[in-house]
C-alpha cells in the first residue's frame, strides 16, 4: 500500500515558559496540547519561577537537568531561565533528535517518500523524520505587552527559539485577581489552538515566515473573547517606584505586568531589624500606568481581543532619532576638543 508523506507522524511542539513548570498555566497548556491527538509534546521548563528575567542566560555556570512527569509529554525541570530552556530543548542534546537531523537532511534532497523507499531507507529513517516542530512559551500569568516585553521571560523563550531558526509563539492570559481562576488557563489553550494549527500548516508549506515570531495576549474574559486582532507593539508600561520596607516579604509577588498580586506574599521572612543598621531594604510599588494609542496590542487586548503581535529581535530607534544622530555624530571630536560642557 501507497504510503504518504502525513500518515502516522505528528508534529513536535516544544513547550517552555518562565512561571516554572509546575505553573497552571504551562501545565493547562500541555494537557490541551495532548488532548487533541495531534502533536508530540516536549516540555522544557524552569525548574522554579523565573518571571521578569528578560533574556538572560546562564554562562559560566552549569545547568541542572531533571526529568519529570508530566502525563502525555516527554518533560524536563532546568535550573535555567527560559532562553536557557528553550536553547537546550531545541539543540538536540536534550531531547533524541539525532536521527531526525539525518532524515531532514535527507529530505531536502528526496522529497517524496517514495524515494526513501526507493533507497532502502524506509521505514528505518522516515519513522524519525521532523517534518515540522515549533516552540511556545506560556501560558503565562499576566499580559505580555508594549515595554513590558522587554522584560518577559515569556517572550524571551520564544524569541531564543527564534535566534535558533525555529518558529515559535509566546501565550499570555491577563490574569486579574479575584476575577480569573486556574480554569481560565484551558480555556485560553483552547483557544490558541487554531493559531497553533494553522501556524504548523504554513510550517509543513514551507510558507511560514522567518523573520519574526509572534506574541499572544489573550483578554480576562477569555470565554466571551471578540476574535483574533493583529497588534502592533506598543509603548504601554506601568511605572514603577521603589519604597522602603522593614520585612522581604512586603509587598506580594509582581506578575509579568508588572502588576502586584497582593494576595501571594514571599516566602522570605528577612526582617530589617536582623539585619546590620547600613543596611536597608527597598521593593517596587506600582504608581501608575500609561497606555498608549489604539490598534496596539495593550489597548486592544482590553478591549476584548486575543492579540497577535509579531515581533522581531532587532530594535530601531525611531526615524526622527537615526536623523538627529546623523546630522550630530560628525560633530562629536570636535565638541570634546573644545571643552564646551
Amino acid at each position: 500500500m501507497e504510503q504518504t508523506a502525513d500518515a502516522g507522524y505528528r508534529p513536535t511542539i516544544m513547550v517552555t515558559n518562565d512561571d516554572g513548570i509546575d505553573a497552571p498555566g504551562l501545565q493547562a497548556l500541555v494537557r490541551v496540547l495532548v488532548s487533541t491527538g495531534r502533536y508530540e509534546v516536549q516540555v522544557c521548563a524552569p525548574d522554579s519561577e523565573k518571571s521578569a528575567v528578560s533574556h538572560s542566560i546562564t554562562w559560566r555556570t552549569a545547568v541542572s537537568v531533571q526529568q519529570v512527569n508530566i502525563n502525555g509529554a516527554t518533560a524536563f525541570a532546568v535550573s535555567g531561565t527560559p532562553s536557557d530552556c528553550t536553547s537546550l530543548g531545541v539543540s538536540g542534546s536534550l531531547f533524541p533528535s539525532t536521527p531526525d537531523l539525518v532524515a531532514l537532511s535527507l529530505l531536502l534532497l528526496y522529497e517524496n517518500v517514495n524515494d526513501f523507499i526507493t533507497l532502502g531507507l524506509y521505514p528505518r529513517v522516515y519513522l524519525h523524520i521532523v517534518w515540522y516542530r515549533s516552540v511556545i512559551s506560556g501560558i503565562n500569568m499576566g499580559s505580555n505587552c508594549g515595554y513590558h516585553i522587554v522584560y518577559s521571560g515569556t517572550v524571551a523563550g520564544a524569541r531564543e527559539a527564534f535566534f535558533n531558526g525555529v518558529p515559535a509563539l509566546s501565550l499570555s492570559y491577563e490574569w486579574v485577581g479575584g476575577t480569573s481562576n486556574v480554569d481560565d488557563y484551558t480555556l485560553a489553550a483552547e483557544a490558541c489552538l487554531p493559531i497553533v494549527n494553522a501556524m504548523l500548516a504554513e510550517i509543513k508549506n514551507k510558507t511560514y515566515p522567518q523573520k519574526c515570531f509572534l506574541n499572544v495576549d489573550l483578554p480576562t474574559n477569555v470565554a466571551s473573547h471578540k476574535g483574533y486582532k493583529l497588534t502592533k507593539q506598543g509603548k504601554s508600561i506601568v511605572k514603577m517606584g521603589w519604597k522602603q520596607v522593614t520585612s522581604a516579604a512586603q509587598g506580594g509577588k509582581m506578575l509579568s505586568t508588572m502588576t502586584m498580586e497582593t494576595n501571594s506574599l514571599t516566602s522570605s521572612e528577612m526582617d530589617a531589624s536582623t539585619m546590620p543598621k547600613e543596611h536597608r531594604l527597598f521593593k517596587r510599588e506600582v504608581r501608575g500606568a500609561v497606555v498608549d494609542e489604539d490598534d496596539t496590542d495593550y489597548r486592544s487586548l482590553q478591549e476584548g481581543y486575543i492579540t497577535v503581535t509579531p515581533l522581531g529581535a532587532l530594535s530601531h530607534a525611531d526615524i526622527e532619532c537615526q536623523a538627529y544622530f546623523k546630522d550630530w555624530l560628525p560633530g562629536v571630536a570636535e565638541c570634546f576638543s573644545s571643552s564646551t560642557l
